[in-house]
């Protein structure tokens, strides 16, 4: 299933980043942690304008350059990447994902007072706050994408796991703030695209046998009818808009810059189709003004959190 349409064009080449000391599948990993946070970073300048609001102001939006309806500072990132990492860390002290470490992990990034924090996520950490039980009720109104941005730590630390094993983990972490039947679909999918992307699996391949099948079980999510602009925070809504940039572009700056131009909820959508295509191109296809631009701090914790957790995936014990 192809979508075709209308591409922003690239010609600038891309400048090759090598470190000699990281394994392929390390370089694969960090790239798609730190194109997680490009994406966050570089979405969130433009989230919630349209299209045409993003053309009149600034023809096509291609830097990091903060500001934006949060007012952030260039390279700061959000929600996307701050809950990634608070996930990340919970699984790199308990060795596997755990609920109710996942849950404690989200609540005490929750009190530190993030620079943005969706619906769903709030209700259901609070009211985990007052049951103790990290699994929210189910809810076919909590289909939102709030799950799905944070899924790379799981599919990071369950690679070469068995499938069932990473989809328990999934919906373990997803369940905290997320139980719906659309998201866990999305969250899965998304997971097992990225480990394809790690594994080299060609992009001909990841959709015909992850995204093909995703929209044959919930064809709400086919992605091929019309173009996706100002996409939504609905799950079904980010996923069409990601596929269609990913699918329908041959790097990862095309990609992103595709994605975000859409507007909507942008950051998101920027996050994951960061995050698929760090994993499908590696560190080399990442632009080095968007390596600079991204906040320093964040970028050094994405790329230590994406060694450790790959790392994880390949001990005994994990």
């Amino acid at each position: 299933m192809f979508w075709t349409g209308e591409l922003i064009a690239r010609s600038a080449p891309v400048r090759r980043r090598f470190t000699p000391e990281r394994s392929a599948l390390a370089d694969h990993a960090v790239a798609a942690y730190v194109g997680l946070a490009i994406g966050d970073a570089l979405g969130a300048t433009v989230e919630f304008m349209t299209p045409n609001e993003i053309r009149a102001q600034y023809k096509v939006h291609e830097d990091i350059t903060g500001g934006g309806w949060l007012r952030l500072k260039a390279g700061q990132v959000t929600d996307d990447t701050t809950m990634s990492l608070a996930l990340g860390e919970a699984i790199l002290k308990k060795g596997h994902v755990d609920a109710h470490a996942a849950a404690e992990a989200f609540d005490a990034w929750m009190r530190g007072k993030p620079v943005d924090i969706g619906n769903t996520v709030r209700r259901n950490l609070v009211s985990w706050r007052t049951s103790g039980n990290p699994e929210a009720p189910a809810s076919e109104h909590d289909a939102g994408n709030g799950a799905a941005m944070r899924v790379l730590p799981v599919a990071l630390a369950y690679y070469g796991q068995p499938p069932e094993n990473t989809i328990s983990a999934s919906r373990a972490q997803a369940h905290v703030t997320h139980h719906n039947t659309l998201s866990d679909a999305a969250c899965e999918t998304l997971i097992f695209m990225v480990q394809d992307f790690l594994a080299g699996r060609d992009a001909i391949e990841v959709e015909r046998e992850r995204a093909g099948p995703l929209v044959e079980k919930f064809p709400v999510f086919a992605w091929d009818r019309k173009h996706s602009e100002n996409p939504s925070g609905y799950i079904v809504d980010t996923l069409q808009a990601v596929f269609q940039s990913l699918f329908a572009t041959e790097c990862f700056e095309d990609c992103l810059i595709d994605v975000v131009n859409r507007g909507g909820d942008a950051d998101t959508t920027g996050a994951i189709a960061g995050m698929l295509a760090g994993a499908r191109y590696g560190l080399a296809a990442i632009p080095r003004r968007w390596l600079r631009g991204l906040d320093e701090l964040t970028r050094v914790r994405c790329e230590k959190q994406a060694e450790a957790l790959i790392s994880l995936a390949g001990s005994p014990s994990s």
